[in-house]
Parts: structure tokens; sequence; C-alpha cells
């Protein structure tokens, strides 16, 4: 969440960015620059100096933030601020330099000179500022102490000459006499349009409109009480407008405060706004007609405008989304309930049948099955307005409220399996415990014993999940053949996960089961296609296969781009949730890998589908590392992983293997290699394993230790997992190639061509020309590698095109064929280092020395783009300081002395800390 307000609350901030450049730009030219942040809490204050700190290239950065529980230690803050250049402590004059020390507690001493302290602080920031300038970030000023803040004062005022930009963010309340006079900027609410498109950016359910007009108004511009809601509550309970407030743990103080106020009010009053915080969309005419039918005279609205927590214009908006949370959750359940059943009454039937159906389920007392009937008749508009969750949500309630304790076994499965699509899976666990305690026919066994193998494979993709699926098919051929292929062909996903760790049947076993199954209908749908053309590819092979995967491709795509309706949309969730990833790479087809990617996504997206979007997310960001475009792919594994730990999911780590392993930054690449394998052999999620050999080969490919690479290769290409077997079987042939075992990687290449060549795509071609090449020599190696350069060149796969320049331009330079090689290798490293692909562009770029061509490393002169904090830890690291130490010492965790540790070996083009002591300095210990 902080990373998506970081990011959306400077959208509408054009002034407040504009004026953060022109402190930087004065500091930049060698002049002092001070600003004074002042805005209401939670308004982006904070975002506006991150951004500040990102845009001050060339800065030395220092930054504190005031933390109202230090408020009582003297000079803390200031403490914290001063520290990275306590180096400079000696070179200040002497009463200066005591004072300072005397104030940090580096010595005893008599209570020091606050002007003294001020001076000293001043030459500090003058002297640090000498080499780089200096920017100083001080956020939550109103609760530094009164020492810090003093100081920091008495050095803004005095700034002149030095290249010093100082940044104060505080809040908006001006009684701090200590920056009164400083140049300062109000930040202020964000418009409507900006802060719509922040509340878009961060709920990942479709949304009401109302509801988000509702909330946006509410939350009167202030990103964080516009993303209060979205901490608060589950995705069922925002989607499509049916949600209530309080339901999570919510600012309990300020609570305290609105509920006061709403008791002051008048008896009439406080009715007709709990019917409004009852209502979610702020309809001002439903809330009247729902007045009227309980009595509420119309006067009952001037109290509560008058006391300031409501508006009733257009819409009703409160004065702060805690107001109506704390109207809600504080008034009791009988009151509640009435305010439902008005509202349910004063709902049109025919305009907004789903909305009332919602509010009946909430004013009901006991089972009704009347109730039940209209959610579950709603269910359908629900999903359609929010998604997944919704109807999730409709389907619980329904069964809650069924009387017939058969009827209520259905619908808890029903609402089960939309909670496993919704990513729900506490909630799934509670309804398939409901249902279980029902009476059960033969048919309903089956689907709940489908439900329980779908949500173990939902939670761990591997280990029994094979098995499990597979069973549970049996169980339902004879009684339901439809539910039973659907069932076999998550059966063939779960055991391409679980790879050679299955615990139960492997793939092939499965495979042959569902080859044996049900026949397909007619006609046949996606499903059945998918099923029949994997089961064919694992049972007969590669070749005999590919021809039916290609179709089951084509099939899924045509689908994707006809215009599905909501019934075909869950066999197309099954299909990308089981078969995608695997299907594009296995036929090296990038168009349909891209077409593949965007629609997965699309669809999860639109459908809310939670338990889906994560693998979709990562299916693509595995497509943008093969384009070449790592920062997006990057994004992609961010917004995955969070999803996946919201829910209570396990992150998938696939194509974050492959982004470590192409960015080169060996001892983190490993220790995530290390780490995943652990955890992917724990929960016997066995095609990570190959995965985790194959970025290791990679890895040592890019970083030319072939040696290394060749055996981690052998070990990915022992098991035939689809989708990186080909991957592996390329790395394999380089690496074999290049450590003088060409029988080796010729056996390699016959396995490599029966796929590519059964594919026959660009991709294929250009690989297996490519590799061919390394194999090769005299005018045959050449015309193969321009033959694999111009199939890659018509491909998506940008970064596999520079490989194959970077194998040429090497292939030249031996041959001492100097100028064209020159041209192959300076497009190879421009694309490699472009992306972030820092083991091959070194690779590049070495060759090029080599043609004598003069090159600068891309982190040539990187020790002088070091963060202050980076060019510390750095320092520490080289001198032998353990990440604990450092953390000690600089006041920060270790896990942040990790990260700073891994920019600082991608700046500097090194791998480990014994490398720091050749490419740093030793002459000044840090401090």
């Amino acid at each position: 969440m902080e990373h998506i307000e970081a990011q959306v609350a400077l959208r509408g901030r054009d002034k407040e960015l504009a004026a953060l450049e022109r402190v930087l730009a004065t500091a930049r030219a060698g002049s002092s620059a001070v600003l004074v942040l002042r805005g209401e809490a939670g308004i982006g204050k904070t975002a506006l100096l991150d951004h500040a700190a990102r845009r001050a290239d060339g800065f030395r950065v220092v930054g504190i933030a005031g933390i109202e529980s230090e408020m009582e230690l003297a000079f803390a803050s200031l403490h914290q601020l001063c520290a990275p250049m306590l180096g400079r402590l000696h070179e200040l004059p002497g009463p200066q330099r005591d004072a300072l020390s005397v104030a940090f507690g580096l010595r005893e001493g008599e209570a020091p000179n606050r002007f003294l302290v001020g001076l000293a602080v001043l030459g500090l920031l003058a002297g640090a500022a000498e080499g780089r300038p200096l920017v100083c970030l001080v956020d939550d000023a109103q609760w530094l102490d009164d020492g810090s803040l003093q100081v920091l004062a008495f050095v803004a005022r005095r700034l002149m000459a030095e290249a010093v930009a100082l940044i104060f963010a505080l809040r908006v309340p001006d009684d701090d006499r200590e920056l009164a006079g400083l140049p300062e900027l109000i930040v202020e609410g964000l418009s409507e349009p900006d802060a719509r498109a922040l509340l878009a950016s961060a709920v990942r359910v479709p949304l009401d409109p109302l509801v988000r007009d509702r909330i946006v108004a509410e939350a009167h511009g202030n990103p964080m009480a516009l993303l209060h809601v979205l901490r608060a509550l589950a995705p069922a309970e925002l989607a499509g407008g049916f949600w209530l407030p309080g339901r999570r743990p919510t600012a309990s103080c300020l609570e305290d405060s609105f509920h006061q106020q709403f008791r002051s009010l008048p008896r009439e009053s406080r009715r007709l706004l709990l019917t409004a915080a009852a209502e979610p969309t702020g309809d001002v005419g439903l809330l009247w007609r729902a007045a009227v039918l309980q009595g509420i005279p119309g006067d009952a609205a001037a109290p509560a405008e008058a006391g300031g927590l409501v508006e009733f214009g257009t819409r009703v908006r409160f004065h702060h989304p805690l107001v109506r949370s704390a109207i809600y959750r504080r008034t009791t359940v009988p009151d509640r309930r009435a305010a439902h059943r008005a509202l349910a009454e004063a709902t049109d039937p025919h305009v907004d049948p789903d909305r009332r159906a919602w509010h009946r389920a909430h004013a009901a007392t006991r089972p009704d099955e009347s109730v039940a009937v209209d959610l579950e008749r709603q269910a359908d508009r629900a999903q359609g307005r929010g998604g997944a969750a919704a109807a999730a949500s409709f389907l619980r309630r329904a069964a809650e409220l069924t009387p017939d304790p058969a009827l209520r076994v259905t619908r808890a499965l029903a609402a089960a399996q939309a909670a496993i699509d919704a990513g729900g899976a506490d909630q799934a666990h509670n309804l398939l415990a409901v249902a279980e305690a029902g009476p059960l026919d033969d048919l309903q066994r089956a689907r709940l014993e489908r439900l329980r193998a779908r949500l173990v494979f939902s939670q761990v993709r591997g280990g029994d999940a094979p098995r499990l699926l597979l069973d549970a098919a049996h169980r339902l051929a004879p009684l339901d053949a439809t539910l039973a292929r659907d069932t076999l062909l998550e059966a063939v996903g779960a055991a391409i996960f679980a790879g050679r760790l299955s615990a139960g049947p492997g793939q092939r076993e499965v495979a042959e089961a569902a080859r044996a199954g049900p026949s397909p209908p007619t006609p046949p749908r996606v499903v059945d296609v998918l099923l029949d053309s994997m089961a064919a590819l694992i049972i007969d092979g590669h070749a005999a296969g590919v021809d039916g995967l290609r179709r089951a491709l084509h099939v899924v795509l045509r689908e994707r781009k006809s215009g599905v309706t909501e019934a075909d949309r869950r066999w197309l969730w099954l299909a990308f949730r089981v078969t995608p990833e695997p299907l594009a790479p296995e036929l090296w087809d990038d168009d349909a890998w891209h077409d593949l990617a965007t629609g997965a996504v699309d669809i999860a997206r639109e459908a809310g589908a939670l338990a889906v979007l994560p693998m979709a997310l990562t299916y693509q960001a595995c497509f943008h590392v093969h384009a070449g475009a790592f920062d997006t792919a990057a994004a992609l594994i961010d917004e995955a992983t969070s999803i996946s730990e919201a829910m209570g999911g396990v992150p998938m780590m696939y194509t974050s293997l492959l982004l470590g392993a192409w960015r080169a930054r060996e001892s983190q690449a490993l220790d995530l290699i290390e780490t995943t394998v652990e955890e992917v052999s724990a929960r016997g999620e066995g095609r990570v394993l190959s995965l985790a050999e194959y970025a290791t080969a990679l890895l040592y490919n890019g970083l030319g230790r072939y040696d290394a690479a060749l055996a981690a290769a052998e070990r990915a290409c022992q098991y035939e997992d689809l989708g990186f077997f080909g991957w592996a079987l390329v790395e394999l042939i380089e690496a074999a190639a290049r450590s003088g075992q060409p029988e080796t990687a010729a056996a390699a290449l016959d396995k490599l061509t029966e796929r590519t060549r059964a594919s026959g795509t660009e991709w294929a071609r250009g690989v297996e020309a490519c590799s061919r090449a390394l194999l090769s020599d005299g005018p045959a190696a050449d015309a193969l590698y321009q033959e694999a350069i111009e199939h890659l060149g018509r491909c998506r796969v940008a970064i596999q095109l520079a490989r194959a320049r970077l194998l040429y331009g090497e292939w030249l330079r031996r041959r001492n064929r100097r100028q064209e090689s020159r041209t192959q290798l300076r497009s190879a490293y421009e694309a490699f280092s472009r992306a972030g692909a820092d083991g091959f562009a070194e690779r590049a770029r070495r060759e090029l020395l080599a043609t004598g061509e003069t090159v600068r490393r891309g982190t040539v002169g990187a020790v002088t783009q070091l963060t202050s904090q980076e060019a510390q830890i750095a320092g520490l690291a080289r001198d032998g300081h353990t990440n604990c130490e450092i953390a000690a010492q600089l006041f920060i965790s270790p896990r942040t002395v990790e990260w700073h540790l891994g920019n600082v070996f991608a700046k500097l083009g090194v791998s480990s800390r014994r490398q720091l002591r050749s490419v740093l300095s030793p002459a000044k210990p840090a401090t």
C-alpha cells in the first residue's frame, strides 16, 4: 500500500513538483534553498519528499522523520540527521565540536550552548556539501524534539552560499514559531479526477461508480483518507458496492470523537445518519425514501449538517470515512437491521435488484428462503458489478440464510467455488465445512472433494494436489462427465507444477487418466481442447503432440478475442490458471505468448479473480523479461506478490528467478534461488527446481563461468518440465560448447532441434540457428549466426536477439574480423545495458575492448554515484563488518543494509564483499 500511495499521490501535484525542482536546481547550482511543506495528515507530504530524494541525482541525500515518542529526547532527531556526517566532526572548531559531542551523547559535559550546536551543524552540512550538493529532508517536523527543531530552524536561516537544500514537511497547524517566515508551500487535497485515478490504481476488483464517487467525495482529496477504505475492507466487502463500514480495525481515537458527536445529535438525526451509513452509494433520493418509510422527518438532516458530520447535496457525503464507520459499527444490531429493511423497501427491484437483495439479507433476523433465493438469483449480477468476490459474498450469505439443510449444501458449495476463484481461502474452508455438515448426495460429495483439492492446489501448487484432483475426477466421472474433464485438466496442471516432487501420480499417469476419461462434449469447449492436447503432448512426445498443442493455443486465442460470455469466462479462467504458462513458450510462439499474457491479466482483472491474477501477472512478467523490459517485469512481480500475500497464498517466484539471473547480481540471485528451492521443496512444487537450475545456468553463462553453467544446465535437463526444458537446452549447448565438450552440446542440440523444428516459429528457428552455429565453423557458422539474427529480429524476444548478436560478435572477433564484430557487439552491449542484463553486458564490453574499441563500463564512476548511506555501508562492508554490525552503527535494519548492498554491488559492478576492496579506497573509515 505504501508503494501505491507514493506513486499515485503525486497526481495533480504540478505546483508542488515544480517548487521541489526549483529547490534542487538552486542547490545543484551551488546556492542554498529552503522549503517548508505544510498540509494535513495523509495529504501526500511524505510522497513529495520521496520524490525529491529520487530527483536528487548527484546529491548526497540525508533525511529524518520526527517521531512522537521521541519528542522528549533532546537532539534525538538532529543526531539521526547528522550521523552520516559525524566523520567530519574533527574538522569543526573545538567549542562547536565539544558542544555537538555533548548534545549527541558522544562525551560527557555541561548542557551545550544551542548556538554553538547550531553552528556546528551548519559547519557539518557545509562540509558535507563541498564535494557534491546536499539535500536534507525532514518529515513530520511537528514531532521533532524542541532542541532539534530549534537548531534546524537556526541552520535554515543561515544557509547562504552552501550547496544545501533543506526541505521540511509538517502538518497544517502553523503554531510552530521556529519555522515561521521560511519559504513555504501549502499542500492541498487532490482534485476529483486525480482522486478517482488514485482509487482506480489501488482497487484490484471492479468498483461500482456510485460507491467510488462516494469514497472520493468523503475523502476530500486526502490520499490517506481515500485509501483508508482499501486498507480496512476485503475485496468482497468493496466489490460492486456491497460493503459496510467497520469490518476492520480503524483509527479508534478518531472514531471515538466522531461517535461522541453522533451521540450528541437528536434521535431522528441519528436514525437518518445510520440509514445513510448503511447505504454505500450516497444516493440521496434512496436515503429520503428510506427515511420516510421509517417515519424520519425532513428536518432531521439539519442538526447533522450543522455538526459537520455530513453533507446532504446531490449525494450524501460524510465528512470523513471514519464518520461513517463510527456510526455504523457502534450502533446496535436491531437498529442496523431496521435501516437495511427500509433501504431494501426503498430500492427499485427493477433498477437495482442486487442491492435490494443485499439490504434484505442484512435486515434478516433468521434463515429466510425468499431472501436466500433472491441473493442466489442476483449473484451473477453482483459478479458483473463487483467480480468474483461479490458473487462469493452473495452466495455465502444465501447459504447462511437457507433454512433447508440439503439446499444449504448446494449453495455452500457454489459459494465455496466462487470464494476460491476470488482468492478467499479462509472463506472457502469455512463454506466447505458448512457443506460437509449437511446431507450430501454422491455428486455433492464428489464436488466437495474437488473443491478441497482445488483449494490445496491454489495454496501450494504441488505436493498432494495432483492426487487429490485425480481422485476427485475419478469420483466425478460417472456423475458429471463435464465437471470430471474440468477436474482432469486441473490435475494435469497440478502435475506440471509438482513435476519431479509430485507426492502422487506424475504427469504421464495423470495424462493417461485424462485420455481414458470421459469423452468430450460436441462441440468441444476450450477446456476439452486443452485437456486432449496436453495429454497428447505428455504421452506421445513433443513432435507428435505439438500440432494438437498449437490447435489448442489457437482455440484459446480465438475465444479470447471473440467477446466471450460470462459462462465462457469460467472456462478461460480454468485454462489460464492451469496451462497458459507452458503453452506458448513450449511452442516458441512469442506472438501467442504476448496475446495470452495480456488476455490472462485482462480477464482476471475484469472479473476480480484474485486467485488467478497473481499467476497471470507472473506469466506476463516472464514475457516482459524476454522482451527486455525488466523494469516492467519487476513491477508486475511486485503486484503479483502483494496480491498473493494479501490473500494468504504462496507468491510465485518463477519470473523473479529469471529476472535475477538476467540482472546477474550474483549473490542476490543465488540467495533467491537457494531460498526458493528450499520453499518449493517443502511444498512439493518440483517444476521450480528445473527453473532454478536453468536460472543458475543462465546466470553463469552471462558471467562467462561456463563450467558452473554446464553443471547447472545438466541438472535442469534431467526432467522435462514443460516450458523450461527447451530453454535449459539452449544454456546447456552454450555452456558445453564453451567448456570444450562438443559431444554434450551436440546431444543437447538434437533434443532442441526436435522441438524447434516441430514448432517452426521465427523464435524457434532463430534459437536453433544460433545454437547450431556454436557447434559449427567457417562459412557455415557465419551463415547460421546471420540466420539467427534475421529470425530473432522478427520476434518480440529482444533479449534473445541481443544474445545472438553477442555470440556472433564473439565469433567474429576470434577470427580477427574486428570491424564486423564491433557492430554486433556494440548492438548487443547497448541492448543488454538498456535492459539491465549486467552479466551479458559485461561480456559484450570485454569483447569490445578486445577489438580495440574504447568502452566505458556501465558502472564506471559508480563509486561517486553512491548515495551517502550506500557509501557508508560499502565502506563498512569492505572493512569486514557484518550486516548486523552495520545496522547497529547506522541505526537501520539489517534488511535495509542488505538492500543497500545490492544497489552498491550493481553500481560498482561487483558481486561480493571481497571485491569491494578492489574498487573502494580504504583512505577514510566510514562513520
